[in-house]
């Protein structure tokens, strides 16, 4: 597929995907949609690829929904907008095994909003917004937020945000959870990059187990995530990168993981 909405590069074992909308503050129709779910399974098949980060162009990271292309009159219906655009988006992060960043360079709202927190790992610029911003135009929240967002800062500050579609500074949204680090506007792209790269140098595979883990405690009762513990550690027991990380622990030496 040729990407005419998002930039896609790899930077040794890193995908970099990069929405490309700036004059529309990057929202999605259905064509960057699209190219980000062909890219996204693109980095999930190659098994060189051991880390990704999503980004966006300009000052924003995503504003939602491309409202004129959901409001014309022979435009598609919102519920095909949602299984054709946001569904397949956020199944996909979940799904894939290898860590998924996020940076959020600006403004998040609505869809992009959801879309950043439920990314494995994300950062946000200082100057950066989250806002909940579907009541404002009459609507409920999608992309996964009345999922992810009130696991991950607590149901009461999940209700005031959707009810209110109050905005959120990055350095609010740290504080509360809802994401891993708000960093400076400058060298924000950088330190989400390097910790890309840290994580890329890891055992990928493990990496992905963990991601299953966590995924899986939203559902398990205590005992089948015992379980899946057990489960999950039999298999990371059985990986080539277990081994290579005794043998240069007892060798005292730094390891070389391969993700196998």
């Amino acid at each position: 597929m040729k990407y005419h909405n998002i930039l896609h590069n790899t930077v040794n074992h890193i995908a970099e995907i990069k929405l490309n909308r700036p004059d529309v503050l990057n929202s999605f129709n259905f064509q960057m949609a699209d190219e980000v779910l062909h890219a996204l399974e693109k980095c999930n098949n190659d098994q060189n690829i051991r880390a990704i980060i999503l980004s966006g162009i300009g000052r924003a990271f995503c504003a939602g929904q491309d409202l004129e292309e959901a409001t014309k009159n022979d435009g598609p219906p919102i519920n095909e907008i949602i299984d054709h655009t946001y569904n397949p988006l956020v199944k996909k992060i979940k799904s894939i095994k290898k860590p998924v960043i996020c940076f959020v360079n600006g403004i998040a709202a609505g869809a992009g909003a959801n879309l950043a927190i439920c990314c494995d790992v994300t950062f946000a610029a200082k100057s950066a917004k989250f806002i909940q911003s579907f009541i404002n135009i009459g609507l409920v929240p999608d992309t996964g937020g009345t999922y992810y967002l009130p696991r991950i800062i607590g149901r009461q500050k999940a209700m005031g945000l959707m009810f209110s579609g109050e905005k959120i500074s990055s350095e609010d949204a740290e504080k509360i959870g809802m994401i891993y680090k708000s960093v400076e506007d400058e060298s924000g792209y950088e330190v989400a990059f390097s910790f890309a790269k840290k994580l890329s140098l890891m055992p990928t595979k493990s990496i992905g187990l963990i991601k299953t883990l966590l995924n899986k405690s939203y559902e398990n009762d205590l005992a089948n995530q015992l379980d899946l513990e057990k489960e999950l550690q039999t298999i990371a027991a059985s990986t080539k990168d277990y081994k290579e990380g005794v043998s240069a622990f007892l060798d005292k030496r730094s390891p070389n993981y391969i993700g196998d």
